[in-house]
């Protein structure tokens, strides 16, 4: 397979939280990936590493209301979803968790946050390929978030060729 010089792909993704927005609701961004992927015409995306942030709009750490624990996940996948999806979900490509909570009243910084990524491509020895022309951020927060939770993904990927039946048959296994 002939590859290409590493390159990123960002996203974000509202995943609410908030009372306005919602919460414990499945929130979702398309990710067009039509510049780099063409199975007919044998290209493929190979995601070596990612980089997932939660924050607040702004970028900054998201506050709790009161003495609280929240949690907010997120998914990136190669089929659209309606609802959360297990991990072993043939579609998910990475997913995690963050959960924090406040000893105090009031609103203000978590005091405890912990953080797992079930799949990460960077946990593979090569890495994960990509043969769809959309991939999807999913995401969705619970309540007690002051304001929403937004969920920014880095994606360090090259583009590779393959053989047109390789390709077809990798893009079908992920539709």
């Amino acid at each position: 397979m002939a590859r290409s010089d590493s390159f990123f792909i960002r996203a974000d993704l509202n995943a609410g939280g908030s009372t306005a927005t919602g919460f414990n609701t499945y929130f979702q961004t398309p990710i067009d990936l039509g510049a780099y992927v063409d199975a007919l015409g044998k290209s493929v995306l190979r995601i070596h590493n990612v980089a997932v942030a939660f924050t607040d709009k702004t970028g900054t750490s998201v506050e709790i209301t009161g003495a609280e624990e929240v949690a907010a996940q997120f998914w990136l996948l190669t089929q659209s979803q309606t609802l959360a999806v297990l991990p072993s979900n043939r579609a998910v490509i990475a997913s995690g968790t963050v959960i924090a909570s406040r000893t105090n009243s009031g609103n203000g910084l978590a005091a405890r946050c912990y953080d797992q990524f079930d799949n990460l491509p960077q946990l593979w020895t090569n890495g994960y390929l990509i043969a769809v022309d959309t991939m999807y951020l999913g995401g969705q927060a619970s309540e007690y978030w002051e304001g929403d939770v937004v969920v920014s993904i880095t994606m360090e990927c090259t583009v590779e060729t393959m053989t047109q039946a390789a390709a077809m048959a990798l893009a079908l296994s992920q539709q």
